[in-house]
């Protein structure tokens, strides 16, 4: 019998059940660059969110964190200047500190972050400008929607596994596959898992169809 394979990221992929868990509202009218002269971007939505509110964010020279946030930054006609290989909080942190002290950050972010980076760049004597400028919520499911059992599940983000377990009770029979280290720590204790062998939704699903296919 064939495992179902769930996608819990807001865009939906062939060879997938999309189940997106994430809402976004955007909460700025207006981007204040006044004091700055370099964008952080740690997220996709975070660029076309920053797009929709105001287009000249175009203009500035940007660093992103992802390989999903570099394509939607240059597919929208931003300039990214560097694409760090490691974005887990102090590492990305400290590579900031090292090639752009003489620069002015301002770094476009959710509401809610998982690495207080402005505090660390402080440390290192950079004034990091943040402004929130979108927030997420989960959405909410029945639950006759929970998947059946010995399905796997993609988590694309901390986020998914949060909104994912306020939905419905993890059970035993799944396998999740997470998109990286610093979504793993966040699955249940008794959880199976595999963590894709690069931080992407395509290698998440090639994960999740070997897993499928290893199963018969």
């Amino acid at each position: 019998m064939s495992r179902a394979i769930y996608l819990l990221s807001p865009t939906s992929k062939e060879g997938t059940i999309a189940l997106p868990m994430i809402d976004f509202a955007v909460t700025a009218k207006s981007i204040d660059f006044a004091h700055s002269d370099i964008l952080i971007f740690t997220s996709k939505q975070a660029v076309i969110t920053a797009d929709q509110i105001d287009a000249s964010w175009k203009k500035y020279p940007s660093i992103a964190i992802g390989s999903a946030t570099k394509k939607q930054i240059e597919d929208l006609g931003g300039e990214v200047v560097y694409h760090p290989k490691s974005f887990y909080g102090e590492t990305l942190s400290h590579d900031i500190a090292q090639f752009f002290r003489d620069k002015r950050p301002l770094y476009l972010r959710p509401k809610e972050i998982s690495f207080n980076s402005k505090a660390f760049l402080e440390k290192e004597g950079i004034i990091l400008q943040e402004q929130v400028i979108y927030e997420t919520s989960c959405i909410q499911y029945a639950s006759e929607e929970k998947p059946p059992e010995n399905s796997i599940i993609i988590f694309t983000s901390p986020s998914t596994i949060h909104c994912f377990l306020k939905n419905f009770e993890w059970n035993e029979s799944y396998t999740a596959v997470v998109i990286g280290k610093a979504t793993k720590v966040h699955l249940p204790v008794n959880a199976e898992y595999v963590v894709a062998d690069t931080p992407l939704i395509s290698s998440c699903i090639v994960k999740a169809q070997e897993i499928a296919n290893s199963s018969f």
